[in-house]
């Protein structure tokens, strides 16, 4: 049954955000995030310090799409007050991994994974900020997914294949993610 559906979302003070079509632009200081939506029979509207989600004929496709609307809103409106944190956690038995962060490529080198010649290397998301200590990595951003991505290209990255995994147990692991622990 189709049906008029309303979702707000309220904006806390020192939040700005910006409207364009169905783009969200939230700002907070030196702080900025984009995101942009496919509204089809949805419509975005600002309403002084809320964001209505909207919908006219409302079926269950478009009940979920509201509903996910709301909590990228939310994530970003978060992340904007406190940033995301990923820790992960360098793991090897026999041969020790050495990493090094390549600045000019945004990239994160790992060698001597298993013993491997040639280093694996991984993608670095731009707006990822990543921390490297001896067996610790530190993933910070104000955008969940931006930091979410870069803590799975690093644990992509040392999948291991054609092995056995209980005896190879090398690896970088997510330990904490965005507040909660593993």
């Amino acid at each position: 049954m189709k049906e008029k559906i309303e979702e707000t979302v309220e904006i806390p003070s020192g939040i700005e955000l910006e409207l364009k079509g169905s783009e969200i632009i939230a700002s907070k200081g030196s702080k900025k995030s984009k995101k942009s939506f496919k509204l089809k029979n949805l419509e975005l509207k600002k309403d002084g310090n809320k964001i209505i989600i909207m919908a006219k004929k409302a079926t269950k496709r478009e009940k979920t799409m509201i509903n996910t609307i709301k909590a990228h809103i939310k994530n970003m409106i978060n992340g904007l007050n406190e940033d995301y944190v990923y820790k992960l956690e360098v793991v090897y038995l026999h041969f020790p991994i050495t990493l090094e962060m390549n600045k000019t490529n945004n990239t994160l080198i790992i060698k001597n994974f298993l013993g491997e010649k040639k280093p694996r290397i991984c993608k670095i998301v731009p707006g990822a900020e990543v921390e490297l200590g001896k067996n610790l990595i530190i993933i910070t951003s104000h955008d969940k997914e931006v930091a979410g991505q870069t803590m799975a290209n690093i644990e992509k990255a040392t999948k291991i294949r054609n092995r056995d995994r209980r005896k190879f147990q090398d690896g970088i692991f997510m330990t904490e993610r965005a507040g909660r622990a593993i």
